[in-house]
């Protein structure tokens, strides 16, 4: 075990201004973190503890819509009645993800910000540009059914995977933080996670010691919210393909469709082409062909997760499908 300092502070700004450490860690849940320290991918000189600070709530906004503290558990966010009336898409996508153990620890900030399931991530003895820079990308000609097929480069093709962060992309979160020097942003979640290009150990737009408060939704959106979750098995599995769908149709005719897609990239993937593809048409196989054509135009899959291009297709349709009968 290598050592480390730990620190407990008493207000969000304290957290913020303990952790401008390059190898400091907020820990809250620690359902990731605690693995990852175990297997020494993560090595931090500092755990900051954010446990008792008072961000576990979930309150309504002037405008109808609902801001979650970063605090908040999984469970508790996707049993509150308000979660479940009005943003149904939000609950089942924390349903299907991990145990109910999991989720009972588990807190909102910490799943945004879980990191990759790739295999040679978590094997210290394999090259992995996302946890050693410039060693090389095992996962290219290796075993890689779980990883992405879209927004990847040739430095890493690891997927994102939160199941819940696929939601709060379809319904246009924004991401509140403090940081060192005690100012406020807002972070518009499409936003937050960085494709990895040529750092793909640099993951988001968080500044050093910038930590999560809270995140807001917006008023619900019409239409009926969905979440389809494709994986090896019915439990405890990440996704292959995920689709957090919201679907307005009227008399049976397509109004509009917003998708988010979790699974195929290294975060929450939202193709506004293809969601422009669906407004105002009639529904049926060519026009959700031609929103997958778009949604996969620049797919690339690298041998094992070839088979991620037509579950893909497969599964917006089935989702769009199921949605109209809604």
């Amino acid at each position: 075990m290598k050592p480390f300092a730990y620190a407990r502070p008493a207000s969000a700004a304290e957290a913020a201004h303990a952790a401008t450490g390059a190898d400091s860690k907020f820990i809250a849940g620690g359902t990731n973190l605690l693995d990852l320290m175990k297997l020494q991918v993560e090595t931090p000189t500092s755990l900051i503890d954010i446990n008792r600070l008072p961000l576990d709530r979930i309150t309504e906004t002037p405008d109808g819509g609902l801001r979650i503290g970063a605090l908040v558990r999984n469970a508790d966010l996707a049993a509150d009645m308000r979660v479940r009336r009005h943003y149904p898409v939000l609950s089942r996508a924390l349903l299907s993800g991990a145990s109910p153990q999991l989720r009972n620890k588990a807190t909102t900030g910490g799943n945004l910000l879980q990191r990759t399931r790739c295999g040679y991530f978590y094997d210290v003895t394999k090259p992995c540009n996302k946890r050693e820079p410039g060693s090389g990308c095992s996962a290219i000609g290796g075993i890689n059914r779980n990883l992405a097929i879209l927004g990847a480069s040739p430095s890493c093709i690891a997927s994102h995977p939160s199941d819940m962060a696929v939601a709060m992309r379809v319904l246009d979160a924004e991401v509140e933080t403090i940081d060192a020097e005690g100012r406020h942003r807002a972070i518009p979640i499409a936003d937050l996670h960085q494709l990895p290009g040529d750092t793909p150990h640099i993951e988001t737009t968080l500044r050093p010691g910038e930590l999560i408060t809270s995140v807001v939704l917006p008023p619900p959106p019409p239409g009926v919210q969905t979440y389809r979750k494709v994986r090896d098995r019915a439990s405890y599995a990440f996704a292959l393909v995920s689709v957090a769908a919201i679907v307005d149709h009227y008399q049976g005719r397509l109004r509009s469709a917003r998708l988010a897609f979790g699974g195929l990239a290294p975060k929450p993937w939202r193709v506004p082409q293809a969601e422009t593809a669906l407004r105002d048409v009639a529904p049926g196989t060519a026009a959700f062909s031609h929103a997958a054509d778009i949604l996969l135009r620049d797919a690339r899959g690298h041998g094992g997760n070839d088979f991620k291009i037509p579950l893909a297709r497969r599964t917006l349709h089935a989702t769009l499908t199921s949605a109209m009968r809604a």
